[in-house]
């Protein structure tokens, strides 16, 4: 495949998942369904799995936001360690491309925990447990969570693709 052709493939798969965030919510759900839907290589239990991850893990916003969580999942789905290799080292080079994916997060949106994201993007954080608090933070954040989700699927295809 030219770079041009994974260059689009990466915008439109962008575009498709903030589609998806934007739809149906579930940053890690939408990141891995527009992988597998892109390029493959992740499975439904994958997607499924990835549900509890989202909001920062079961919606309390402290662990890492789960458009990232899902990128990482994705990564390591193609690039990750066999469980029949456990005894095999460290696939160091998995955790070089989960490494370069952090920081490029962190980087562009000013920290990795949804929470960190919470107030990047509205200025507060937000009980997301609280009906009328998810509403207000819905409303607050705009689309810039489908950004991060399309922004982080876009960069997972670029690596898996040998493009960033």
């Amino acid at each position: 495949m030219t770079n041009e052709k994974k260059q689009a493939l990466a915008h439109q798969a962008y575009r498709q998942a903030m589609n998806c965030e934007l739809d149906y919510g579930c940053c890690p759900q939408c990141v891995l369904v527009t992988i597998q839907e892109t390029i493959g290589i992740i499975d439904d239990q994958t997607i499924k799995a990835s549900h509890g991850l989202s909001g920062g893990g079961g919606l309390l916003g402290h662990g890492a936001c789960g458009a990232l969580a899902g990128g990482l999942l994705a990564l390591s789905a193609k690039r990750g360690r066999d469980r029949n290799k456990l005894d095999k080292g460290r696939f160091i080079g998995n955790l070089q491309k989960a490494k370069q994916l952090v920081e490029a997060f962190r980087e562009e949106f000013g920290g990795i925990t949804c929470v960190e994201l919470q107030k990047q993007f509205t200025g507060r954080t937000y009980n997301m447990w609280d009906a009328d608090e998810y509403q207000q933070f819905n409303r607050d954040r705009g689309n810039k969570c489908a950004h991060t989700t399309g922004t982080v699927t876009r960069w997972v295809i670029e690596i898996l693709e040998g493009n960033k």
